[in-house]
């Protein structure tokens, strides 16, 4: 596909805004992408890396109310809600509790499931195409359990993905858990093992795009934060970017958490909360995984890349509270200790938080913005920035280029809320 070399500004580098990028210079626009931080920065830098389409039910699961209430009662629970008068929190929280049914759920499946497929087929051909070094393999993902009844009870949830959307995985027991993953204790009850994910190391991606983005002649601006539109008539033709106004065809805005704060600019109400993660990084332990798992049970997730290992996940719902705490890196470390037999090792080379970009639904925003025709929203991917990104850029490119998207967008539209 091609277009006429309008000018697109992106707003937002981290991995939706580089996708969208990278989608928009192939379809033959003149692209700048800017960033209030840095490229690549905040929660596309130290996430678990996974693409994983098996992740396709929502967070908002039958029975997700009454767990995350009761798990809050305990102290060190891996969900966290700080304590605050917060209004646009808590009706957030009730338009998720609503959303806690069979119906719902099923719903928000059915639509993120093709995203899921098309995405790691695009990721495949892009990492193929453009000779990506970001350490991407495709061993599956692994979900690990300690307690029998906790194991069996995912039966239900097996069914469903292999009923509805040909998910089917393969039930391990103690004994094959260990004999496919040498790395895990011999003590575990089994496990369910997801043969089709992938899995990258988010910083080297993030580098990779932005040396092939600007070896392709779109500019990357960092420390320019976005202040709003000036517009002529019913379009809007430049953005106000730090101290200038950045004249542009076509506006993007790829600003993951930060889009709430953004909102009227977009004329439309975006209810995105920052749920906020945490990962630690170091060198492989001696004895590694070989496939990225995760521990439903503590709720941690382990990636082992190439070049080094991480643990992940937690979830706190802190509005925007920009301090590392302590307390949360601890509990990876303690979530991994019950399964694996090296769970950790010295030095860590990074400590790492990110606010996750969370919708009550878990679908993203894929949409014109009501502002104008010309600008588009890419934004609350939930847990899935990574995953989706890349055919979230590919469908904002279709958009843009006047091309049927390739996915139906009616449930990812702003409208919805």
């Amino acid at each position: 596909m091609s277009d006429t070399g309008r000018r697109a500004l992106v707003i937002g580098g981290g991995v939706v805004g580089a996708c969208t990028a990278y989608a928009l210079e192939r379809a033959g626009l003149r692209v700048t992408v800017v960033d209030k931080s840095r490229f690549g920065a905040a929660c596309s830098h130290g996430n678990c890396g996974y693409i994983c389409p098996s992740h396709v039910l929502p967070l908002a699961e039958p029975g997700a109310i009454g767990r995350t209430l009761k798990a809050m009662l305990k102290p060190n629970s891996p969900f966290r809600i700080k304590p605050r008068l917060d209004p646009a929190l808590w009706r957030w929280l009730l338009c998720f509790a609503r959303k806690c049914n069979e119906r719902d759920v099923l719903a928000s499946g059915r639509a993120l499931h093709p995203l899921l497929e098309s995405s790691l087929k695009l990721y495949r051909q892009m990492v193929d195409r453009e000779r990506l070094e970001c350490e991407w393999e495709e061993r599956g993902l692994l979900f690990a359990y300690r307690s029998r009844a906790e194991l069996d009870a995912y039966n239900r949830t097996n069914d469903l993905l292999a009923k509805q959307f040909h998910l089917p995985a393969e039930k391990w027991d103690g004994a094959t858990l260990v004999a496919r993953e040498p790395a895990l204790r011999d003590d575990l009850a089994g496990g369910w093992f997801y043969a089709d994910d992938a899995h990258l190391r988010p910083d080297l991606l993030m580098a990779g795009l932005r040396k092939l983005l600007e070896s392709r002649g779109v500019q990357i601006r960092d420390g320019v934060e976005f202040r709003g539109f000036e517009r002529d008539g019913s379009r809007v033709v430049s953005a106000r970017c730090g101290g200038e106004a950045i004249p542009a065809e076509v506006f993007v805005l790829a600003t993951g958490a930060w889009s709430p704060l953004l909102q009227q600019h977009l004329q439309c109400r975006l209810p995105i909360e920052p749920g906020k993660g945490y990962s630690l990084t170091m060198p492989r332990p001696r004895v590694c995984p070989r496939i990225p798992m995760i521990f439903p049970e503590t709720r941690v997730a382990v990636t082992p890349f190439g070049s080094g290992y991480r643990l992940g996940s937690t979830m706190e719902f802190a509005g925007y509270d920009s301090t590392m705490n302590p307390a949360r890196l601890q509990l990876l470390r303690a979530g991994a200790e019950p399964y694996l037999k090296e769970p950790y090792c010295d030095p860590v080379t990074e400590e790492w938080w990110g606010w996750r970009p969370m919708t009550y639904d878990s679908l993203p925003i894929i949409d014109h913005a009501p502002v104008a025709g010309n600008v588009y929203v890419a934004a609350g991917h939930s847990m899935l920035g990574l995953t989706l990104g890349a055919v979230t850029g590919q469908l904002i490119a279709e958009l843009v280029t006047g091309q049927k998207p390739h996915i139906d967008l009616h449930p990812f539209r702003i409208s919805r809320f």
